[in-house]
């Protein structure tokens, strides 16, 4: 198999400006093969439009998320708190034909190289969160390749399964995590909504050539984002999380 270099996505919810200071960090750190999504392109921001019409410029593999399937199907919406019940729908009313087929082609659960992609968990790909070393070892018989990859935290963490052993480690900035023979759960934190405390978008660039996934940490114009939100009547809460990335 030829080797490879991928970036791996998780949970934008339309903030595009934490989206292309993303993509020109990759492209800085000298590009990639493949973007991987892992779903949650839309919900909480301001600009699904912009962050879908930008991930179609690229070879691109997409998961769906919870946020994007609510904003298509318009269900479930009680089950989520006021304020993502209202973006969800404001966010279907900003979808354009194009952007609603990119969502809907998106499969709930994939697998690329030696990887299953998914948004919440292998047992649940939409609504299931990895939130603990118990939650993580239930989840590790439901995929069959060597890793998994998750979003849906939006906290960068790993789990490891060595034996009957299950354990955690949460990823730090640049400092790689070689990934051998041990079957893992990794989840690079989120671009477009950190909750780890950091307010810089979260991603992470795989290359196969020497088996080892890096975080990395990219600093944004959380302001103009901030005006946005506000400036098309979307729910003040959502500006002042990004700014304590939680």
């Amino acid at each position: 198999m030829a080797t490879m270099r991928y970036a791996i996505l998780a949970d934008i919810h339309a903030n595009a400006t934490a989206l292309s200071a993303v993509l020109e960090d990759v492209d800085y750190r000298g590009g990639v093969d493949e973007l991987w999504c892992l779903g949650d392109i839309v919900g909480f921001g301001p600009d699904p439009h912009d962050c879908i019409e930008i991930l179609r410029k690229f070879n691109c593999v997409c998961v769906s998320g919870n946020h994007d399937f609510s904003a298509l199907e318009q269900n479930k919406l009680s089950s989520y708190d006021s304020d993502s019940a209202m973006v969800l729908s404001w966010t279907a009313s900003q979808l354009t034909a194009e952007d609603t087929q990119f969502l809907s082609q998106a499969k709930i659960k994939t697998e690329k190289d030696n990887f299953t992609l998914v948004h919440g968990s292998p047992r649940q790909p939409l609504w299931e969160y990895v939130l603990s070393i118990s939650i993580a070892r239930e989840n590790f018989p439901y995929f069959t390749t060597p890793y998994c990859i998750v979003g849906h935290t939006h906290v960068p963490i790993a789990y490891k399964k060595e034996g009957s052993t299950i354990s955690s480690v949460l990823l730090s900035e640049n400092i790689g995590l070689i990934l051998g023979d041990v079957p893992m759960i990794l989840n690079p934190g989120s671009v477009g909504q950190p909750r780890d405390g950091d307010s810089r978008a979260s991603y992470a660039i795989y290359d196969s050539a020497v088996g080892v996934f890096r975080l990395h940490r990219v600093p944004y114009d959380l302001v103009s984002v901030r005006e946005r939100i506000w400036g098309k009547g979307l729910p003040v809460r959502l500006a002042s999380r990004l700014e304590r990335g939680e």
